[in-house]
């Protein structure tokens, strides 16, 4: 999966489909992705059409044929969601058996009881990680809010000082920790090594976590005293359950894809030899698509059965699961589409020619380019897919572990400073009650600090491995 298609795309970036210079190439480039921002923005269409059109007028103005650009559009879109449509899916299907279950809300209510006072915070942050490993943003959001405005009320804490770190550990581990969308189309688009990659984000995770969850929660809180509303405190899942899954259970099925792939990253490194029975065991077992799908398996057993979940319940859960993340799908299986546009007119080879001219590192240039995408999108998975469609050909060359610095570096960029083009803006603004400028004084500032302190780090240990 993570070298997926990679000798395909640069096969085709060999002969691009068109003989553009690079001044029309850029301007192509800049005209695509205006077209995309002001379709997004101004005229609110769907992500997936705003691509769709983008890659078309990017391939148009840079004097391809048509067909060709279709093709193209075609191949990437096939190809994304070939490699991490599958991913996705089984993430989205074990979220759901842990929210339904009441798997979640037992973790949560295990950590709470055990925590209080000055630790109540890092317990948030500690419980939005966790949590937030096999859910989607907004499920995590959806899920946590709860328990978050709970805490704050029955505790009398300050909202921002608990919110804060809960948004933080869900924002991390979507922007840097796959197996979220965004990390994963990274991996495949750069050709970089999922375990690595999975290694090294957890490793940037936890301090940026810290930084902007506990730590920036204090400054928070001053900012921002406002009450937990109460008109937003909704009922949890698992108060219509007589009994749910047991913590540890819960926790171990959670973590199971983690350990599998860490350890096939680990074994990789160790062995190092693709005849050996051990790595090739370890390649199947700790292979994202096997590692997903046993955890869904193992979930059958550790969180449905003990909630009383029959075998009738199962196919329903998993439609109902499916169903919210046909967007997700759409959008990135586009950004896929718009990521072989650039590669196949040519663009991908551009921004290595002239980037060979610049002092800037290719982190950084990866790093600017999702931020600037973000800014203008609102969406971390847009600015994903595109800068790393943009930046893949500066991978060509690096090591494994810098490779997976490159994916980090766009993850870390794709999360700068959400705005009011953003659905998650709006979705914290709305949770907690907040107006357009104590949102941004607290999300938005809170996102900014993850970005700048992951980006800062992934620079960091690109100096020392």
């Amino acid at each position: 999966m993570t070298r997926l298609s990679v000798e395909m795309l640069a096969a085709d970036a060999v002969e691009p489909i068109t003989s553009a210079g690079h001044a029309q190439l850029g301007i192509a480039v800049l005209a695509g992705i205006a077209v995309i921002v002001v379709l997004i923005t101004q005229f609110k269409l769907h992500a997936f059409l705003s691509l769709t059109i983008g890659s078309l007028a990017l391939g148009a103005i840079a004097g391809a044929p048509l067909d060709k650009v279709i093709a193209s559009f075609t191949a990437g879109l096939g190809t994304t969601v070939a490699g991490v449509g599958v991913l996705i899916a089984l993430g989205a299907i074990l979220g759901k058996m842990l929210a339904d279950s009441g798997g979640a809300d037992q973790i949560v209510d295990t950590i709470l009881a055990k925590a209080g006072g000055r630790a109540m915070p890092w317990a948030m942050v500690l419980i939005a990680s966790v949590i937030g490993l096999p859910l989607f943003f907004e499920v995590g959001v959806v899920l946590l809010i709860p328990v978050v405005l709970m805490v704050a009320k029955r505790g009398n804490y300050s909202l921002m000082r608990i919110g804060i770190p809960a948004l933080a550990g869900l924002s991390v581990m979507h922007g840097l920790v796959p197996p979220h969308p965004g990390p994963l189309v990274a991996i495949d688009a750069v050709g970089a090594n999922l375990g690595v990659t999975l290694a090294l984000g957890v490793l940037v995770a936890i301090p940026t976590v810290i930084i902007a969850g506990p730590l920036f929660s204090k400054f928070a809180a001053r900012w921002v005293d406002v009450p937990a509303p109460e008109r937003m405190i909704p009922q949890r899942p698992s108060e219509e359950l007589e009994k749910r899954p047991g913590f540890g259970a819960t926790l171990a099925t959670i973590l199971l894809p983690v350990v599998l792939m860490l350890s096939k990253a680990l074994v990789d490194i160790v062995i190092d030899d693709p005849a050996n029975l051990t790595q090739r065991v370890f390649d199947v077992v700790g292979s994202p698509l096997i590692a997903l799908l046993a955890a869904v398996l193992l979930g059958i057993f550790t969180l449905l059965r003990p909630a009383g979940f029959g075998r009738e319940r199962l196919t329903p859960l998993v439609e109902k699961g499916l169903a919210p993340i046909a967007g997700i799908l759409l959008i990135v299986g586009a950004g896929g589409g718009f990521k072989q546009t650039l590669i196949d007119t040519g663009v991908g080879q551009m921004i290595l020619d002239i980037s060979k001219d610049w002092s800037i590192p290719a982190l950084l240039l990866a790093w600017l380019i999702a931020v600037i995408i973000r800014l203008a999108t609102g969406s971390a998975t847009v600015a994903t897919v595109s800068a790393a469609g943009l930046v893949a050909p500066l991978a060509a060359d690096m090591s494994t572990a810098h490779a997976a610095l490159l994916v980090l570096a766009i993850g870390a960029g794709s999360l700068f400073f959400s705005h009011v083009n953003d659905a998650g803006f709006w979705l914290v603004k709305e949770y907690f009650g907040l107006n357009v400028g104590q949102t941004i004084k607290t999300w938005s500032v809170m996102e900014t600090i993850i970005s700048v302190v992951a980006g800062g780090l992934v620079l960091l240990l690109s100096l020392v491995i």
